[in-house]
């Protein structure tokens, strides 16, 4: 089978493929034909040689989410049968022709979706829905700040806010990019041009002095601080990224006086038993959402794999409205 490998530590230019034996599935998992996967950024600092996989994944072949058809299943594998269409997470290697997986960390694919739409739901929305409805106990009515919101995970927060009828205030750093999320039921959105950036009293504004029940994360740094001021009394901050930084001056006393929860997340390092978890609970209560036609994957675009450096160049450059899919031929 084909593979895309990192040669060495670097820019998208190190990319290159390679060919490798098909894995065998063990007794619970299923081999995978993967037909399409999607770009994220943990895959881009995996190349650039600063976020290393998971111990148990292939080392030097990255890609966290695919979407394919099952070829073959284990001796006590009972889930899905040879020709079943279906996606999922893997700690890394999607970005290759076939893999394989325990069954209990597969979805099947929404009726109708093709490859390459599929491919761009499960990273995004697994983890907009585990940190904002499992973890931070989202309800209907309440207010929802976003940062980033045209990125894959904050377009999905968005789309998933919409049907649960959550209302959003959007950040992000683009305008051309930020105008996009109306189309997702963003009813506000802030242009954070400057650093620090300053998003606190509009969001306030439009929550008529209450601020944000709930805040979704995406960057980190020195959003952190301005975003305490935008929450609500008893507010839930899900801090789901870092690429604006890990380190900030954090003001306690704001923290204690409203009440606040701040709780770190992450799904990749996460052990095989709590991703089943969530697998499983996104099967029941998140794919009806699709079936039903209430959600969407956002996709900026699809490439074939032999165009896949172009693709993580574009994501690198934060021009990308949604995911990236690349697809095997």
């Amino acid at each position: 089978m084909k593979v895309m490998r990192i040669t060495q530590p670097g820019g998208p230019e190190v990319l290159a493929f390679d060919e490798r034996p098909e894995p065998t599935p063990g007794p619970n998992d299923v081999q995978v034909r993967v037909r399409a996967s999607a770009l994220n950024r943990a895959d881009l600092l995996q190349v650039r040689g600063v976020y290393p996989p998971p111990p148990d994944v292939p080392q030097d072949v990255p890609g966290l989410e695919y979407a394919g058809e099952v070829v073959a299943v284990g001796p006590r594998a009972r889930k899905f049968k040879v020709g079943d269409r279906v996606m999922g997470l893997v700690g890394g290697g999607a970005w290759s022709e076939v893999l394989t997986t325990h069954e209990r960390e597969v979805l099947r694919m929404p009726a109708g979706m093709d490859f390459a739409d599929a491919a761009a739901l499960p990273e995004a929305y697994l983890t907009a829905w585990d940190a904002l409805v499992l973890q931070a106990d989202l309800r209907a009515g309440e207010t929802v700040l976003v940062h980033a919101v045209a990125s894959g995970v904050g377009a999905a927060a968005a789309l998933l806010c919409r049907a649960m009828g959550v209302r959003v205030v959007g950040t992000g750093r683009n305008a051309e990019k930020l105008a996009r999320a109306s189309e997702w039921g963003v009813g506000t959105t802030v242009l954070c041009a400057s650093s620090p950036p300053v998003f606190a009293d509009a969001v306030l504004e439009a929550t008529e002095g209450r601020g944000a029940d709930v805040c979704l994360d995406l960057v980190g740094g020195n959003y952190l601080p301005e975003s305490l001021k935008a929450m609500a009394p008893r507010g839930r901050l899900m801090q789901v990224g870092s690429v604006a930084g890990t380190r900030v001056d954090l003001d306690l006393g704001l923290v204690m006086r409203k009440r606040l929860r701040i709780t770190g997340t992450v799904l990749r390092s996460r052990q095989a038993e709590e991703k089943m978890a969530l697998t499983q609970a996104a099967e029941r209560q998140l794919l009806p959402l699709f079936d039903s036609g209430a959600l969407k994957p956002v996709v900026d675009e699809v490439l074939p794999m032999a165009e896949l450096r172009s693709g993580l160049e574009r994501m690198a450059g934060n021009t990308t409205v949604g995911k990236v899919v690349v697809r095997w031929a």
